[in-house]
This record gives C-alpha cells, structure tokens and sequence, in this order.
C-alpha cells in the first residue's frame, strides 16, 4: 500500500502515515527500509498489518533527509510538492505553496480560455486542484476545510439575487425598449443595482482568497498534521 508521512518524531522513533486507503497508520523508526528520514509530505510504500505501517520505503522522488534513520528531518514544506499539492485534501499546506499552486491554476485557466470547447472542459477539471490547495490552507490555519464551501454558496445566491432584480425591474416596465430608448436614468434604475449585486459577488470570492492567502499557519501541529513550516 502507498500512503504519505504524516509526521515523524524523532526523539522518540515514531510516526504517522496516512494510507491511500484513507486510514492512517503508526510506524517507528525499526520499520524503515532505508537509512533515510521521512519528512512529513514525503509518499512512501508500506504493508499495513494490525494499524500499523511496516516495510517502509520511500519512493522515488519523495523529499527526505539522507542518513540514518532518527536524524533530524528536512524542514516540513521546503519543496513545492506538486501532485500533493494540487490533488490531495488531506494534511496541510502553507501560504507560498497556496499562491504558487493558485498562479499555476491561474495561468492554464487563462491560455485555456482561448481555447474552445476542449479548454471549457479542462478548466472545469481544474476546480479540483483549486479545491485541494484551499482546502489544505484552511488546515493550515487550524479551520475546517468544508469552509471553502461557503464563499460560493454566497457569490451563487448574490447572482441569483442580481438577476431577480435586473429581471424584476425589466418586468416592471413591461420589458419595452422604447422606454429606455435615450433613457440612461431608467437602465441605470435596474442595472445598476443588479451590477452592484454582481460586484459583491466578486469581492467575496477575492475577500476568501486574501484570508486563506495570507493568514499565517497555525503553530505546532494540529488535528490535520504538523506545521508545514516545520515550525
């Protein structure tokens, strides 16, 4: 089975792996296959047996501390991890690496919207990594990762709100063009305050990614792992 380190203390020889499996195992120092320390984030490949990770070996391309097992471990987080990064949810993820992911996001959404259909498609793909970075970065703060629910439920209902009122008020006038025909005061009356609605929407979304984006890591480890830091 393969899994991800967790943590790993190593005064004491002992650590943790979250399984693909999505069960987390206790391991010690005896059970590593190779003079090497595990960071946490580092995959590594195990048999799981009785709850706990025996047979350990970290695989390739895995950030790990060279030498003999219970050496101190590299700093949690020195690397930019990308597949943990970008697709996993589980542990956390500190600021640098939430803004690198989000420019990675960021710029395929951006040439991908030159692209027609295919680039449609594979930008709605891209919604899982912008999930796992953000998702991650509320653990990082010690919060709930199902808070990253809430800024789209509230940009949804303020364009739902915006369209009842640009549609209401269109209604309200019996939708006839001659009425706004050289009458900017009547467009502004039932545009402007549907835009407004519209604008709202788009600062909540820019508020949530400030506050995940800039919001320092919660010290120590808590209940989503240690500090990515390694602070």
């Amino acid at each position: 089975m393969r899994g991800e380190v967790l943590s790993y203390d190593t005064t004491a020889g002992t650590g943790l792996i979250s399984g693909d499996d999505g069960v987390r195992y206790g391991f010690d120092a005896a059970a590593l296959q190779s003079p090497t320390t595990p960071a946490p984030g580092v995959r590594v490949d195990f048999v799981a047996q009785d709850g706990q990770a025996t047979q350990i070996l970290i695989l390739a391309g895995s950030p790990s501390t060279v030498g003999v097992a219970g050496a101190a471990p590299l700093a949690a987080g020195s690397g930019f991890d990308f597949q943990s990064a970008m697709f996993s949810f589980e542990g956390r993820l500190r600021r640098s690496h939430f803004w690198i992911g989000f420019l990675i996001i960021f710029g395929a959404n951006v040439v991908l919207g030159w692209i027609p259909i295919l680039g449609w498609l594979i930008s709605l793909a891209l919604i899982w990594p912008n999930l796992a970075i953000s998702v991650k970065r509320l653990h990082d703060m010690g919060r709930t990762g199902w808070l990253v629910v809430a800024p789209y439920l509230i940009s949804f209902a303020l364009l739902i709100a915006g369209m009842v009122i640009m549609f209401g008020g269109m209604a309200a006038t019996g939708m006839a063009s001659d009425y706004y025909e050289d009458n900017p005061a009547a467009i502004f009356a039932v545009m402007g305050p549907a835009f407004g609605v519209f604008a709202l929407s788009f600062v909540v979304g820019v508020a949530f990614l400030l506050w995940i984006g800039l919001t320092d890591s919660q010290p120590g480890e808590n209940r989503f792992g240690p500090n990515p830091k390694g602070l």
